[in-house]
């Protein structure tokens, strides 16, 4: 389904885009593409969550669509809505050209041209597609059947226009911080996993695969003392993937050759957001660099 035949063929697709997926997380991809089901991906931020949504679309080569969820999103801003200034537009061009009958003009209204696609529906249109969910946590109970709805029959119906139908059901990413639990319903319907922060190895890994301008040794000089920092608990939020490789890229930018006291913490803006934080780690650095 969707052009990835084992796991083995899924972790190389996703390695050709730079993803490193391991064989848990190879697996679970597949099984969500031939099972046909939503893969729900949770984890701390950092992890790689949304990152392995934009790889698959990049490796089966589909469209991604991206669906934002934030506090309030309702379905009709994840649907469609109607472009009414065109609308208007179209209604006055009717008015001048006179003797138009009311039931045709409000017909006409309600045309494909008028319609404005929001992501889900997007996705139900443009598939195959690759239909990222980012956040969904984010969203309340009520946006959340409205997905369940949408995800067990891939279809909408829209009132004034008809139903539309997936040809193909799109590959579905849901990601979660876990701010709040989500419903049994939802996860039933998905295929569910927890993305943890990469070991050391596969780390410098990533490291030089997504950023091959940084030196291994370099690249493992940063991951060990990022991955010194992920095992305090004083920090407000520790670095994911993405700050590693923030960090790295910064510090092959300026020149860096071998990390040390002052490179970095002239670049720690680039691997930690809290002033606490980075207060904490500059007052330790000359430490955690000389283990």
């Amino acid at each position: 389904m969707h052009g990835m035949d084992s796991t083995a063929d899924v972790a190389a697709r996703l390695a050709a885009t730079g993803y490193l997926a391991d064989d848990e997380l190879a697996t679970v991809v597949f099984l969500a593409a031939r099972m046909q089901r939503p893969l729900l991906l949770e984890g701390e931020p950092g992890t790689g969550k949304t990152a392995l949504a934009e790889a698959l679309a990049q490796s089966l080569d589909l469209p991604l669509v991206r669906l934002q969820c934030y506090e309030g999103i309702d379905a009709s801003q994840a649907l469609y809505d109607w472009d009414f200034p065109r609308q208007i537009l179209h209604l006055r061009a009717l008015e001048a050209a006179g003797d138009v009958d009311a039931n045709e003009a409000e017909k006409s209204l309600y045309d494909e041209r008028f319609l404005l696609s929001r992501p889900v529906l997007a996705a139900l249109r443009q598939a195959p597609a690759v239909l990222l969910v980012d956040e969904v946590d984010r969203a309340d109970d009520e946006f959340e059947a409205f997905l369940l709805e949408v995800l067990s029959t891939w279809q909408v119906t829209i009132p004034e226009f008809g139903t539309v139908t997936a040809p193909e059901p799109p590959l579905v990413v849901l990601t979660s911080n876990r701010t709040r639990e989500l419903h049994d319903a939802l996860k039933r319907r998905c295929l569910y996993h927890w993305i943890d922060h990469p070991g050391l190895e596969r780390e410098v890994e990533i490291v030089r695969s997504r950023a091959p301008e940084v030196s291994e040794a370099l690249a493992r000089q940063v991951v060990g003392l990022v991955q010194q920092l992920r095992r305090r608990d004083d920090l407000l939020k520790p670095p994911g993937v993405a700050e590693t490789l923030d960090w790295a890229r910064a510090l092959t930018y300026l020149g860096t050759v071998e990390l040390d006291l002052a490179s970095a913490a002239a670049t720690l803006g680039a691997l930690l957001k809290y002033r606490e934080d980075a207060d904490r780690v500059k007052a330790a650095l000359d430490r955690m660099l000389s283990r």
